[in-house]
């Protein structure tokens, strides 16, 4: 695999709608860096076996990373709650974590050169995929909160879904990935922990970019 120098990686590791893709979002873009929701990767599968049951195989899968690009990512069927919770189930599967494995590790590590680097967040980024980013963080935000943030969010396109049955699934959602064998959802020692209950986006932005900026002396 081709590695390029001198680059910023940020690594983040985040519960389901903690807030970390935003941020995260907001942070490429300040910093000009190649941003991928590695989560998104499940979504896509997990949206095609959904959309096409009778053809997905591993053989089936297989193709679609291979021919996987970062704007397949940006579909928005791929943030129903459908897809999420297929999502999650899919990503216990050993052989699929390796596929999509090697496309997170190359965004990661040989982002375009417009890019001046990469950042990824997903559920195993700080200690699977980019275990030596220059910044690592584990963010998060109690359940209600994550709940009705996606339920807001999911709303716009579903008016019959109800505030309760997004917090069982956001609760089975932490309780598939924190509990998994393979890759669980974990904050490691050298991750900064990001509280985002009490935070808005703007807030959070500005206390990872002062994390960064001190560290980088801007």
């Amino acid at each position: 695999m081709i590695k390029r120098n001198n680059i910023m990686k940020i690594a983040i590791d985040s519960p389901a709608a903690a807030g970390a893709g935003t941020v995260a979002k907001a942070l490429a873009k300040h910093y000009k860096l190649l941003k991928v929701d590695t989560g998104k990767a499940y979504r896509l599968i997990a949206f095609y076996k959904l959309q096409e049951p009778k053809k997905f195989n591993f053989k089936f899968i297989k193709n679609k990373i291979k021919n996987l690009k970062i704007g397949d990512l940006n579909k928005k069927a791929l943030l129903s709650d459908k897809v999420g919770t297929e999502a999650s189930i899919i990503a216990k599967n050993k052989n699929i974590r390796k596929l999509v494995h090697s496309f997170q590790v190359n965004c990661a590590y040989n982002p375009p050169k417009k890019y001046k680097g990469s950042i990824l967040d997903g559920r195993d980024i700080t200690y699977n995929i980019v275990p030596d980013a220059d910044f690592k963080f584990f963010i998060t935000a109690n359940v209600k909160t994550r709940a009705l943030r996606r339920y807001k969010e999911l709303k716009e396109t579903n008016n019959k879904l109800t505030y309760k049955e997004v917090l069982k699934s956001i609760k089975n959602r932490d309780k598939n990935d924190y509990n998994r064998k393979i890759s669980p959802l974990k904050k490691t020692k050298d991750s900064m922990l990001i509280n985002t209950t009490k935070l808005s986006k703007r807030a959070c932005f500005l206390k990872i970019k002062k994390i960064i900026d001190r560290k980088i002396n801007i």
